[in-house]
């Protein structure tokens, strides 16, 4: 079966009204792979109907029964895994390794969130009057309009859908123009399970028209995004008019805290395979290595040598450990970032270049800076990219002001084998989610979400639903 490319519209298969398309580029190699509509006005009009009658219907439909459909959505999912990981490397350029574990942390969405759909509590409140009952329930928010980025096509678009579902709410969604197809086999997935007409609409076409209408719309009761501060920002104000509920998942610069008495093998190798997973294209990725000085020249070098060794390629060849950046203007970034860098006295210890041997894709070799400082452009912007800086901190006052020195504070981390040492340092860090000795955090059991210019609101985990309820007090008066 072949990848999906129209729109998912009130459980139909649609291209544009206009006939209209955008192209999807292979980032390995620039090169034109796919078609998908560019949703019109009237497209748009007819997604947010279908959303407000899915709603009508999914909302008066019981826990279980969607509980199961959201169950068999997983199961579509895992029953197409291999071609729809190669859908996801071939549009986004991750290695096809990543993408497979990509769509099986999506099924685990819709195996969480099955469950936490029969868990919707509400409670009993025992009043100031025995004249009086006051009971607390909770009802889904309504129709949802959702945002996603290109760096992981297929998981974050589940992370808003499954919840959304599990409430009972309907949803349009609308993925990122660089990969949208993966989101179109989300739909797909729904559709095999059972999902009815209009509870999920899959639009693609220009961001802000999109968004701009969904928005301004008396349909969308909610607003949900993952994407870069500004956009968030963007967002935010056009919410502001219709106050519209919303959740913001934004933009991370994530420092990682190695401290003297680390583990150092094991805080090389997992920073490596963290740092680099995706090019580097994680939100929630370490991007700034905080290093005691006691350890700095030698962590310094360690990373280099196994940053030198990792395999730069198409993310189809199976030898390939780190593949393209998703787009041009990914490249021309990392590019800026690494001569700024430079040119104010860090020092490349490996990479900073474009690869000579990879032909017109977007490729940066895999990069680890030393002799940077928290002025530089690295260690301020979110890098988004393969390139890992190093700095020295003499204390865990000075390691902590460093890592709380950006308006970010979406993911933090730290090594060592000191539990005060953790503790004082988890705590003090202003972020959202924390590794200890451990880098990987955006688990589907545990909330995942930033502070600070991060944003708010919280998904997965028994938190993940909470978006997309809202609680209702009845106050009976007994006659």
């Amino acid at each position: 079966m072949t990848a999906p490319d129209k729109m998912y519209i009130d459980g139909r298969w649609v291209p544009a009204s206009d006939g209209g398309v955008l192209d999807v580029l292979d980032p390995a190699t620039g090169q034109k792979v796919a078609t998908v509509p560019l949703a019109t006005r009237s497209d748009v009009a007819a997604a947010l109907a279908a959303a407000e009658r899915g709603w009508t219907e999914w909302r008066n439909t019981d826990a279980w029964t969607r509980s199961a459909i959201l169950r068999r959505v997983g199961e579509a999912l895992h029953s197409r895994e291999q071609e729809i990981a190669a859908t996801i490397t071939e549009e986004q350029g991750k290695p096809l390794a990543e993408a497979t574990s990509e769509v099986r942390a999506a099924v685990q969405q819709f195996d969480w969130f099955a469950e936490e759909a029969k868990r919707i509590y509400g409670r009993v409140v025992d009043s100031q009057s025995r004249s009086s009952r006051l009971s607390i329930i909770r009802q889904p928010i309504g129709p949802v309009a959702a945002f996603t980025p290109w760096n992981f096509p297929l998981i974050l678009p589940a992370r808003k859908v499954a919840p959304a579902l599990a409430a009972g709410c309907s949803i349009v969604l609308k993925p990122a123009e660089e990969a949208p197809r993966s989101a179109f086999w989300l739909a797909w997935a729904c559709d095999e399970a059972g999902v009815p007409p209009g509870v999920i609409n899959v639009l693609t076409g220009d961001p802000a028209e999109i968004s701009g209408q969904l928005i301004e719309s008396d349909v969308i009761r909610k607003v949900t995004l993952t994407g870069s501060v500004p956009v968030g920002q963007h967002l935010l104000r056009l919410c502001a008019d219709g106050v519209k509920a919303v959740t913001m998942e934004l933009g991370g610069h994530a420092p990682v805290l190695v401290f003297g008495d680390a583990d150092l093998e094991m805080a090389v190798e997992m920073s490596v395979q963290a740092k680099f997973r995706n090019a580097g294209q994680v939100c929630a990725a370490p991007s700034r290595f905080l290093v005691h000085d006691s350890l700095y020249e030698e962590f310094g070098a360690r990373m280099a040598k196994r940053v030198s060794q990792l395999r730069v390629g198409s993310g189809s060849d199976p030898r390939s450990e780190v593949g393209p950046l998703s787009n041009e203007r990914r490249l021309g970034t990392i590019e800026r970032l690494v001569d700024e860098a430079v040119s104010r006295g860090g020092v490349v210890l490996t990479g900073g270049r474009r690869p000579d041997s990879l032909g017109e894709g977007y490729f940066y070799e895999p990069t680890v800076l030393s002799n940077v400082d928290s002025s530089m452009a690295i260690m301020v912007e979110e890098p988004f990219g393969p390139v890992a800086p190093v700095m020295p901190f003499t204390s865990l006052e000075e390691g902590l002001a460093l890592a709380n020195g950006t308006e970010f504070g979406l993911a933090a981390y730290l090594f060592t084998p000191n539990l005060k040492t953790a503790y004082l340092a988890a705590e003090g860090l202003e972020a959202g989610v924390v590794g200890v000795n451990n880098l990987v955090v955006a688990t589907t059991e545990a909330p995942f979400g930033g502070v600070k210019k991060s944003g708010f609101g919280r998904e997965s985990g028994i938190e993940g639903i909470d978006a997309y309820l809202v609680s209702k007090s009845i106050n009976f008066t007994l006659i």
